[in-house]
């Protein structure tokens, strides 16, 4: 592989698309770019067959090895690199040694390989994963930020405003490799968030996600029909930031470590809906932030209790911008032509 040291004063955010982690990866990427003034670029590239079942330090050449559909990755190289998801390694693995290092690689969740191979590892602390250049964090990295929720505020108060608070918010996900939201469980799950809108003189802020599912949405529908609530059903804005930014409290359903994180991220008081069983890892995230007093577990009653909102994204970019601005800085580069999704 040719080396092109050259970089720009870029921060490139890859991952192989899901939405999670390209997320996550964006997230973290605009965070790094409050700091720097450099502009973020994301891109989507695709590892194929055979390649994306190795560990993904053993893939020979893997800049040549990408699906055709892949984003241009080509140099000159961003200043940074933000890559999230095992089958994104690579490509971070190939760039920094193309860049002569002068490209601080940072790889969000554990790349299931060796952390040497970046400059940053950021995983989240219950995956175990310890190093000197591993930085765990309480959640996962995400993308909402203050702004952003001033924003939403402003589109949505006037939305929510008919209806009488406490305004409870519920960020509904659904079935995952270790648990199955079933309409049953959707029902308990409505008359459980009935009863506290209804001791509480409040009302539903409801925002599903795409695995709940069109049955379980309908079941939530009808539980709900008696009860002051409003339930995007696709139709619209997604108001799942201007819940994030009013609720009074939020209810979260346990399957997805991200949403908790975005929530926790609030400050509000912040309940978790425990439908299935829980992955050792999932266990492990939801028992540490329920020991630490940031999370209680929904079974229908409302409390108001403090916690330090959960901030990793921030203070990730932070120890990312001391870390590259301590790098010499390259010379002036030639402006670079890429893509942004």
């Amino acid at each position: 592989m040719p080396t092109h040291p050259e970089t720009v004063n870029e921060i490139w955010a890859v991952t192989t698309g899901e939405a999670g982690m390209a997320n996550q990866a964006r997230g973290l990427a605009e965070a790094v770019a409050e700091c720097t003034g450099w502009p973020v670029v994301q891109k989507t590239i695709g590892m194929p067959r055979p390649w994306r079942w190795l560990p993904m330090h053993w893939v020979p050449r893997p800049l040549g090895k990408l699906s055709p559909d892949s984003d241009p990755i080509a140099p000159p190289w961003p200043r940074v690199l933000i890559t999230c998801g095992r089958r994104s390694a690579a490509v971070s693995i190939a760039i920094r040694k193309a860049s002569g290092g002068r490209c601080f690689t940072v790889h969000v969740q554990d790349p299931l390989i060796p952390p040497r191979y970046f400059d940053l590892v950021v995983p989240p602390r219950h995956d175990g994963l310890s190093g000197p250049n591993v930085l765990p964090t309480r959640g996962a990295i995400h993308h909402v930020t203050q702004a952003k929720l001033d924003q939403a505020a402003g589109q949505f108060r006037n939305q929510f405003e008919a209806l009488p608070r406490p305004w409870i918010g519920v960020l509904l996900g659904g079935s995952n490799r270790t648990m199955t939201l079933t309409p049953e469980k959707t029902r308990q799950i409505g008359e459980q968030l009935a009863s506290a809108a209804h001791n509480n003189g409040g009302s539903l802020l409801i925002t599903p996600s795409r695995r709940t599912g069109e049955a379980n949405t309908r079941v939530l529908a009808e539980t709900l029909r008696e009860v002051p609530h409003q339930l995007w059903q696709g139709q619209g804005p997604n108001p799942y930031f201007g819940i994030l930014a009013l609720a009074d409290y939020l209810v979260v359903s346990g399957d997805s470590a991200s949403m908790v994180s975005e929530a926790a991220s609030t400050g509000h008081p912040l309940y978790v809906i425990d439908f299935g069983r829980y992955s050792k890892r999932l266990a492990r995230f939801h028992r540490e932030l329920r020991d630490e007093g940031v999370t209680r577990t929904f079974d229908g009653t409302l409390d108001q209790w403090q916690y330090a909102a959960v901030d990793d994204t921030q203070q990730v970019a932070t120890a990312i911008c001391e870390k590259v601005h301590g790098r010499a800085l390259t010379p002036p580069q030639r402006p670079c032509q890429s893509t942004s999704l």
